[in-house]
C-alpha cells in the first residue's frame, strides 16, 4: 500500500507542479514577457501533444507485436511537418485570418459560417475521441496496476473502479485548471509551457529507459544491435498496403486531431516558428521513438512470456529492480496520459459549447444577443458540464471495450474516426468548388461508414452490435457484414474500414459539391480559403448599420465579462479620440470586437451575434469583386445558353415552318398537276373525239357539221384560255412580267371589264350598279392588267352568285393615301371554311356553273401585288365582297 500512496504522492506533486509552471508562465505573458514563452522552441515542444501515452506505452508494444510498423505513426506527422510550406504555412495563415478557435471553427467557417456543419463536426470530434481518453484511462490504470501487483496493494480486478476515480479526478482538475475564465481565443502561455515541460519530461524518461536498456542490460549498443537481429524483428516482413493506410491514417490524425489542431494552429504565434518546427519536431518524434526496438526486444526476453508488451517501459526496469527509473517512467506515462485527456476535453469542451450550446441558446431567445442578462455562467457552465460529460464517455467506451489491452489498436480507432474531417479539410482549404452541402454528405458517409465497420465492434461482439449482423451482415445481406463490407474479404479491419469510410467520404464529397451551387458568404469564405495569401488582410469587414455601442457592450459584458469587455471598449475608444467610454461601432471595432468574441463561443456563434446588432455586413472590396467575376462569368455564360436556345429555337420552327411550307407545296405541285392535266385534257378529249365524227363519218349534214365543228372552235378556245391563264400567272409569279404604265382613268378600266364580262356566253346579263362619278379617278399604272383583275372579278360574280336576279354593286373610295374598289354581289356568299383557299391556283369552292380553271383569283392577287395594291375577300351581312386596294402613290385625283 506504500507503493500505492507514493504513487499517488508522486502524481499530485507532478500535477502540482505542472499547475504551477502554468500559472507562473501565465503572470509573466501578463507582464509582456512573452519573447521566450512564444519561442519556436516552445511552439515545438507544445506539438509534443501529438505523443500521448499510446506513443509512450503503445509503440513500444506495437514493435513487441507487428514489429517496425510503429514507425508509421511518427512518418506521417514528419511528413506533414516536411510539407509545412505549402500547407501548414497556408492553415497557419487561415486560422489567423478567419480567427479560428478549433478544427470545428475552421470547417464551419470555410463552409458559409454553418452552425450545423460545425455541431456535426464537434459531434464527430467528441466521439471520435472517446477510444483515445479510454486508451489514456487505461494505461494509466495499467501502470498503477502494475505498481501495486507488486507488492499486493491491489486486486487487479478493481481496475474499473480505478479507472471512475481516475476519470473524476482528471474531470475535476480540467474543469479547474481548464475553464477559470472564458476566453478561448488568447494565446494560452501556461498551457503551452506546461506541455513543453511534459514533452521534456516524456522525452527523458523515454531515453532513460532506452539507455538503461542498451547499456545497461544488452551490454553496449553493438550487443543490443545483435541482440535484435537474434529477434524476430530480422524476419519481420511488413505490409507495404497496410503501412501506406497507416501513415496516412497518422498524417490525417496529427491535422485532425483537436489537441493538435490547437496547438498547431491556434497556439502559433508566428509563421516563422513553423521553419523550426519542420525539422525540429520530425527530430523529437526520432528521439522518442529511437529506443522502441530495443525495449521491445529486451521485454521479450526479459519478462514471462503472456505479459503485456504496452507496459514493457514499466516492466522491464520494475524486473531488474531500477524502482526509481520505473517510477521515471510512470511519471513520464502519466504526464502524456493527463496532459493529453485535459487538452482534449478543453478543446471539446469549448467546442461543445461554441457549436451547440450557443447556437442552440441564439434560436431559443427571440430578442437574440442584445438581450439582458449573463449568458456568461451559462457558457462556463456549459463547458464544465461538457469536460464531465467528455471524460465520462471516455470512461463508458473503456468498461465497453472490457478494457482490451492492446493501447495501439484503440489509438488507431480513433485516428480513422477523425481522419473523416479531412476531406472537407483539405477540399476547404485548396477547392474553391467544394460546398456546404458536400462537406456534410461527406462527414456523414464516413462517420456512418467507420462506426458500423470498425467504432460499434470495437466494443466487442454481441455488446452493441448483435452477433447476427457481426455473422450474417446487416438485414441478412452477406456483403454489408461490418468485417466485409460489399464482399470484400481477407482485408485488415482497420485497413478495411479506413478504405471504405474515406471512399464514400470523398465520392459523396465531390459529387455533391459538383451537383450543388454554393450560397454568396461560401463563395466569399471559399475566395479567402483558397487565395489566403491574396487576401490575408481580413476575411470581411463590418458596417456599423443600425448598431448603437450600448447593445454592442451588453452583448460583450455577458459574454467577455464586466471588467474586460469594459476595459476593450475604452481602449478603442481612446484610438477613436471619442471622449467617454464608448467607442463609435466603425468596421474596425466591428472587427476587433468580433474577433474577442470568437475567442469565447466561435467565428459562427460570433459572426452572428454581432450580425444580429448591426443588421448586416459588409465585405472587402476585393472579395465582392471576386464574387462579381463569378457572377458575371456564370450570367455571360447563361445569356449565351439562352442565345443559342433561342437560336436554335428559331431555327427549329424555321425549319417546322419550311417543312409545312414543302409539304403545302408539294401537295399543291400534285393537285395542281392533277388539276392542270383535268383541265387540259377536257377539250383535248372534246376536240378529238368530235374531229374522228367528222372524220369518219361520211353521211352527215351540213347542220351537225357546223355544230360539231362549232363545239370543236369552242374547247380549243377554252383550251387557249387555259394555257393563255398558266401563262400569266407564271409570268407573273416569277416577277418577269413587264408592266405598261400608263396614266388612264378608274371608269375606263371599269367600262372596259363591265364590257367584256357582264354577259356570258349563254347570254345572260349580270346586272351592275356603279357610280361613275365616282370613278373619275386618275391612276398612273398597268390599265391592261388592272382591267383583267377587274374582269375576273365581275366574271366571278356572274358564274358564282347564285342569286335569283345577280347583282354586282361596285363601289369606289378614296381616303387620303389610298383608292378602294369594292365587288359586291346579292349572293349567299363564300363559306367561312373556303375563305382561305380561294386564292390558291386551281382553287374553286363550287363545281356549280363553275366553267373556269381555277386561277382567276390567283392571278389577280399576283397582279395586284406587282401594281403596289392587293385583292381580298371582306365577309360581309350579304353576299360575297372582294376589295381591291390602290396605294396612294400611284393614285391621283382627275381634274
Amino acid at each position: 500500500m506504500s507503493t500505492l500512496n507514493l504513487l499517488v504522492a508522486v502524481c499530485t506533486a507532478y500535477v502540482c507542479f505542472l499547475f504551477l509552471v502554468a500559472f507562473v508562465a501565465d503572470r509573466l505573458a501578463l507582464q509582456g514577457k512573452k519573447a521566450w514563452l512564444r519561442s519556436p522552441l516552445i511552439y515545438t515542444l507544445s506539438l509534443s501533444i501529438y505523443c500521448t501515452a499510446w506513443t509512450f506505452y503503445g509503440a513500444v508494444g506495437s514493435a513487441a507485436r507487428n514489429g517496425f510498423e510503429y514507425l508509421t505513426i511518427y512518418l506521417g506527422p514528419t511528413l506533414v511537418m516536411i510539407s509545412w510550406w505549402w500547407l501548414l504555412r497556408k492553415l497557419i495563415r487561415i486560422g489567423r485570418t478567419q480567427k479560428i478557435t478549433s478544427i470545428a471553427d475552421l470547417i464551419s467557417s470555410r463552409y458559409g459560417k454553418s452552425s450545423l456543419l460545425a455541431a456535426g463536426v464537434t459531434i464527430l470530434a467528441v466521439i471520435g475521441t472517446t477510444p483515445y481518453i479510454a486508451l489514456q484511462l487505461q494505461s494509466v490504470t495499467l501502470s498503477f496496476s502494475v505498481f501495486a501487483g507488486q507488492t499486493g496493494g491491489i486486486d487487479p480486478q478493481d481496475k474499473a473502479g480505478l479507472a471512475l476515480w481516475l476519470s473524476l479526478g482528471l474531470a475535476v482538475f480540467t474543469v479547474l485548471f481548464g475553464t477559470r475564465n472564458l476566453d478561448a481565443k488568447e494565446r494560452h502561455d501556461g498551457v503551452v509551457m506546461a506541455i513543453a515541460v511534459e514533452a521534456v519530461v516524456k522525452l527523458v524518461a523515454l531515453l532513460s529507459v532506452g539507455i538503461f536498456v542498451v547499456w545497461g542490460v544488452s551490454g553496449g549498443l553493438t550487443e543490443a544491435l545483435a541482440r535484435i537481429d537474434a529477434s524476430e524483428f530480422g524476419e519481420w516482413h511488413t505490409d507495404r498496403g497496410r503501412w501506406a493506410g497507416l501513415i496516412f491514417l497518422s498524417a490525417a490524425a496529427f491535422l485532425c486531431l483537436p489537441r493538435t489542431f490547437q496547438v498547431l494552429v491556434v497556439e502559433n504565434d508566428d509563421e516563422s516558428h513553423l521553419r523550426t518546427a519542420s525539422w525540429a519536431f520530425p527530430l523529437y518524434l526520432c528521439l522518442i521513438s529511437l529506443f522502441v526496438v530495443p525495449i521491445a526486444v529486451v521485454g521479450l526476453d526479459v519478462m514471462p512470456e503472456g505479459a503485456n508488451p504496452d507496459l514493457f517501459v514499466l516492466t522491464v526496469p520494475l524486473a531488474l529492480g531500477e524502482n526509481g527509473l520505473a517510477m521515471l517512467s510512470f511519471l513520464g506515462g502519466f504526464s502524456s496520459a493527463t496532459s493529453m485527456v485535459i487538452v482534449a476535453a478543453i478543446a471539446l469542451s469549448t467546442m461543445v459549447s461554441n457549436h451547440i450550446v450557443m447556437p442552440i441558446w441564439l434560436q431559443l431567445r427571440p430578442s437574440g444577443a442584445s438581450v439582458s442578462g449573463d449568458v456568461r455562467n451559462a457558457v462556463l457552465m456549459a463547458r464544465r458540464i461538457s469536460i464531465v460529460g467528455v471524460v465520462m464517455l471516455g470512461y463508458l467506451y473503456y468498461r465497453m471495450s472490457s478494457g482490451g489491452e492492446a493501447l495501439a489498436s484503440i489509438g488507431l480507432v480513433a485516428f480513422c474516426g477523425l481522419a473523416q474531417v479531412l476531406p472537407a479539410f483539405l477540399g476547404g482549404m485548396f477547392w474553391r468548388g467544394a460546398t456546404r452541402l458536400g462537406a456534410i454528405a461527406g462527414l456523414t458517409a464516413g462517420f456512418a461508414i467507420w462506426l458500423y465497420t470498425l467504432y460499434l465492434p470495437s466494443f466487442g461482439v454481441g455488446t452493441i452490435l448483435p452477433v447476427s449482423i457481426v455473422e450474417n451482415g446487416l438485414f441478412g445481406l452477406s456483403w454489408l457484414k461490418p468485417d466485409a463490407l460489399f464482399g470484400i474479404r481477407g482485408m485488415d479491419q482497420l485497413m478495411h474500414a479506413l478504405f471504405w469510410s474515406m471512399v464514400f467520404n470523398v465520392v459523396s464529397f465531390v459529387v455533391v459539391s459538383l451537383v450543388t451551387f454554393p450560397s454568396p458568404l461560401e463563395r466569399l469564405q471559399a475566395a479567402q480559403f483558397v487565395n489566403i495569401f491574396d487576401h490575408s488582410a481580413s476575411a470581411r469587414s463590418w458596417s456599423g448599420g443600425t448598431a448603437q455601442t450600448e447593445d454592442l457592450m451588453v452583448m460583450a459584458q455577458r459574454i467577455l465579462g464586466a471588467g474586460e469587455a469594459q476595459a476593450l471598449f475604452l481602449r478603442h475608444a481612446r484610438r477613436q479620440g471619442v471622449r467617454g467610454n464608448l467607442p463609435a461601432p466603425t468596421p474596425d471595432f466591428l472587427e476587433a470586437l468580433e474577433r474577442e468574441l470568437a475567442s469565447s463561443v466561435g467565428a459562427a456563434t460570433a459572426h452572428a451575434m454581432v450580425g444580429q446588432i448591426t443588421g448586416g455586413m459588409a465585405i472587402s472590396v476585393e472579395d465582392l469583386m471576386a464574387v462579381a467575376d463569378e457572377t458575371a462569368q456564370m450570367l455571360e455564360y447563361s445569356a449565351r445558353l439562352k442565345e443559342q436556345s433561342e437560336e436554335l429555337s428559331r431555327t427549329a420552327l424555321e425549319l417546322r415552318n419550311a417543312n409545312q411550307k414543302l409539304t403545302r407545296l408539294s401537295i399543291q405541285k400534285d393537285a395542281f398537276l392533277s388539276q392542270i392535266s383535268h383541265e387540259l385534257r377536257t377539250p383535248m378529249t372534246s376536240i378529238r373525239a368530235f374531229s374522228e365524227i367528222l372524220r369518219d363519218t361520211d353521211q352527215m349534214t351540213p347542220d351537225e357539221q357546223s355544230r360539231y365543228a362549232s363545239i370543236i372552235h369552242d374547247e380549243a378556245q377554252r383550251l387557249t384560255r387555259l394555257l393563255d391563264d398558266l401563262l400569266d400567272l407564271s409570268v407573273v409569279e416569277n416577277g418577269q412580267v413587264n408592266l405598261n404604265l400608263r396614266e388612264g382613268t378608274l371608269r375606263d378600266a371599269l367600262d372596259r371589264a363591265v364590257s367584256s364580262a357582264a354577259i356570258g356566253e349563254d347570254g345572260v346579263r349580270l346586272e351592275i350598279e356603279r357610280n361613275p362619278a365616282k370613278e373619275e379617278i386618275l391612276l398612273h399604272t398597268d390599265l391592261d392588267r388592272l382591267s383583267q383583275v377587274f374582269i375576273n372579278l365581275i366574271a366571278n360574280a356572274r358564274k358564282y352568285c347564285d342569286a335569283t336576279s345577280p347583282r354586282l354593286l361596285i363601289r369606289v373610295m378614296q381616303d387620303a393615301d389610298r383608292v378602294v374598289v369594292d365587288f359586291q354581289d346579292n349572293g349567299s356568299g363564300i363559306a367561312p371554311e373556303a375563305v382561305d383557299m380561294i386564292f390558291e391556283k386551281f382553287a374553286r369552292v363550287s363545281d356549280q356553273k363553275a366553267g373556269g380553271a381555277g386561277l382567276g383569283l390567283a392571278i389577280c392577287r399576283q397582279v395586284m401585288t406587282r401594281l403596289g395594291g392587293s385583292v381580298d375577300y371582306v365577309p360581309a351581312a350579304r353576299g360575297a365582297t372582294f376589295r381591291v386596294v390602290l396605294p396612294y402613290r400611284t393614285a391621283l385625283a382627275a381634274q
